[in-house]
């Protein structure tokens, strides 16, 4: 399934570099080396909290773009970032330009408005609903309300992620999906119209919305460990073999260790270490 185990990657931004190898892709503000990192919506804000605690016992900048995992991963091949971050598993094209490292668990989760009634889905509900086979809340239990689909963009590991697990193509997608950029704009989507579904990462969840369960079973981080939740997804680092920096390499060393961990399930995704 998704916990598949890899190895790491990492690179730098346009701006920073002024050639190739690990030796040109230090970058230094003043006496600190800023270490660049872009790609995934999903991994963004785990990876900004780890930056932000990470710069207090370190001297270095740690920038983080969230522009989803394909720019990402696109920036760590072509040298712009050190770091791409990806919520979905590289390509085999990727794969072989990258290395690749997972830093932590996430769940996928489907979220609905707090007043729908429909609150346990199959998954090929999850399929029927997104591929435009189910078209109304009624039919699956619920009020007579049209179901309108909320759907990452194309790029999002989310997307791809959830595409690949659910077992449904791009083409598939119901036409009159809203399309939303990122996962807190998802959030936004169906925490403020009821007929609305989604999907987003765990670490977005709060009141504002309703996750659903799949087949019965919660949205925990314990119950993805446990593989009982089939909606989950390892989050990646990678970056190009040579454009590591040391810095970097230190950096990655922090978050697989305890602390790192800690703060990966103090954000709300899944730590590797139990």
């Amino acid at each position: 399934m998704l916990f598949k185990k890899t190895i790491v990657s990492l690179v730098i931004p346009l701006a920073i570099l002024t050639g190739c190898g690990s030796d040109d892709t230090e970058h230094s503000s003043g006496d600190k080396q800023t270490i660049s990192i872009s790609g995934s919506t999903s991994v963004g804000p785990l990876a900004e909290k780890l930056a932000v605690k990470y710069e207090e016992t370190e001297s270095v900048n740690i920038e983080v773009n969230q522009i989803g995992s394909s720019a990402g991963i696109t920036n760590a091949t072509n040298g712009v970032s050190e770091i791409g971050m990806s919520s979905r598993d590289l390509k085999e094209e990727e794969a072989a330009q990258l290395e690749e490292i997972i830093i932590a668990y996430d769940g996928i989760v489907i979220v609905t408005h707090p007043s729908n009634k429909v609150q346990d889905l199959t998954m090929e509900q999850v399929k029927q609903i997104f591929t435009g086979e189910v078209t109304n809340w009624k039919q699956l239990g619920g009020e007579d309300l049209e179901i309108v689909v909320v759907s990452r963009e194309d790029g999002s590991g989310s997307r791809d992620a959830f595409q690949e697990i659910v077992g449904y193509s791009s083409g598939e997608l119901i036409r009159n999906a809203i399309v939303a950029s990122g996962n807190g704009n998802i959030k936004t989507t169906v925490a403020t119209n009821k007929h609305a579904v989604g999907f987003i990462s765990f670490e977005y969840i709060d009141e504002t919305i309703y996750p659903m369960k799949i087949n019965g079973v919660e949205p925990t981080a314990q119950n993805v460990l446990d593989n009982k939740y089939s909606l989950s997804r390892p989050f990646l680092f990678v970056y190009k073999d040579g454009d590591l920096t040391q810095g970097g390499q230190k950096f990655i060393d922090y978050i697989l260790g305890s602390n790192g961990q800690e703060i990966v399930s103090e954000a709300g995704a899944i730590p590797i270490l139990q």
